[in-house]
């Protein structure tokens, strides 16, 4: 039984699975947006957003902290320099799993995993929605049937 057991292994050992997210989540922080199957993707959320958090105070105990994670260098400057400012109003949610279908050879399920902020696309096809007109649906304000009131008072 799975009783409490809230980590997927992958099938993998403790130290294989944690060099792999962590080289996952460099390769994320580096190009933005990396194909994977729904499984890796689910478990590098868990690991990535927390590191992006912290990456949000940027402090020298906060830089050794997210180099632990991650191991690489260029990965840890690319996400104080570029995504921590970038995602610094957001409260979470830095990342997007976009489903893709099944591998040709073993029918695993992939999706794309992508940074929220930095999708051209995405951003460009939201902006006109929230620009979209409402309609007020309901009575008139009581202050324009005062002011309409009020005229026919005077002239009396």
């Amino acid at each position: 039984m799975r009783h409490g057991k809230k980590i997927n292994h992958l099938g993998r050992t403790h130290s294989h699975r944690e060099a792999m997210l962590s080289n996952m989540a460099s390769s994320l922080i580096l190009h933005k947006r990396i194909t994977t199957t729904v499984a890796k993707a689910k478990a590098l959320r868990k690991y990535v957003e927390p590191i992006i958090t912290k990456s949000k105070a940027d402090s020298t105990h906060s830089r050794r902290t997210v180099f632990s994670y991650l191991q690489n260098k260029e990965a840890v400057a690319e996400l104080f320099k570029e995504v921590a400012p970038k995602i610094g109003e957001r409260p979470g949610g830095y990342t997007r799993i976009l489903k893709t279908g099944f591998r040709p050879g073993d029918a695993a399920e992939t999706c794309m995993m992508e940074l929220v902020d930095f999708n051209e696309l995405m951003i460009k096809e939201k902006a006109p929605a929230k620009k979209a007109k409402t309609t007020r649906r309901g009575r008139k304000p009581k202050a324009k049937a005062d002011d309409a009131a009020a005229p026919d008072k005077t002239e009396e």
